[in-house]
C-alpha cells in the first residue's frame, strides 16, 4: 500500500520525493487497519475481501490510488505488482480462520 500511495502522491500531488501531509497521513492509517487485519498474512487483495478495512471517507481515497497507481505498479514495482495479481485469485479464508489458527497454536 506504501509503494502505491507513493506512486499516486508524486503523480498527483508533485511531491517529488517526499510524501504530501495527505498521503502520509493516509498510509499511517492504512499501515494500522493493516496491522488489526483478522486476515494477516492470508490476507486476500481487497477485491476478494469480505472485510472492509477503511472508514467510508478513506475507502474513497484508498480506491483512488489504487486505480491510479495499480496499473503504474508494474513499471515502479513488478515484484509486488506480480504478488498482487497472484493473490487476486486467492479466497478469502472463511470467517473464524485466524481465531482457529490461535487456539491451534496455543
Amino acid at each position: 500500500m506504501a509503494a502505491m500511495i507513493g506512486i499516486y502522491c508524486r503523480d498527483n500531488h508533485g511531491s517529488g520525493g517526499e510524501m504530501c501531509e495527505e498521503c502520509a497521513e493516509l498510509k499511517v492509517y492504512a499501515e494500522k487497519r493493516l496491522e488489526k487485519c483478522p486476515y494477516q498474512e492470508d490476507k486476500p487483495t481487497c477485491a476478494n475481501c469480505p472485510i472492509h478495512c477503511y472508514k467510508q471517507d478513506r475507502r474513497e481515497q484508498v480506491k483512488a490510488v489504487m486505480r491510479y497507481a495499480g496499473p503504474r505498479m508494474i513499471f515502479k514495482h513488478p515484484i509486488f505488482a506480480i504478488r498482487h495479481i497472484i493473490d487476486g485469485y486467492k479466497k478469502a479464508p472463511p470467517k473464524g480462520h485466524r481465531a482457529a489458527v490461535r487456539k491451534s497454536e496455543s
